[in-house]
């Protein structure tokens, strides 16, 4: 006999949910660095820009989060609307990565 196959809602709490949670994570650890240092490989305004952006990208998903709880788990969101999301993470991914390179360096 197979496994029963997960429903839509099923799929969308198990896949969906942590998803957006990860998303808030991490803008929140991006947006924490963004505001308590100054990255000398960006411009002043450079660094504003993607704080900006981590934002933008917060409230963004904040909304998504609220709009799944209100509809009890059956709003998905379009694939569409994730990539940019997906792309800012690895953006600040790397901005963490070149700063932590950075004081490595100073420290030794």
């Amino acid at each position: 006999m197979s496994p029963k196959q997960p429903t839509e809602k099923e799929l969308l709490k198990t896949v969906l949910e942590p998803l957006l949670k990860d998303f808030q994570y991490w803008f929140a650890r991006s947006r924490s660095l963004l505001e308590s240092e100054k990255l000398s490989f960006f411009s002043a305004q450079e660094q504003a820009e993607l704080l900006e952006r981590v934002k933008k990208s917060q409230q963004e998903v904040k909304t998504a989060q609220m709009l799944f709880k209100a509809m009890n788990g059956e709003a998905g969101i379009e694939s569409r609307l994730l990539v940019p999301w997906h792309q800012l993470v690895a953006e600040c991914g790397d901005v963490a990565r070149r700063w932590r390179e950075l004081n490595n360096k100073n420290t030794f």
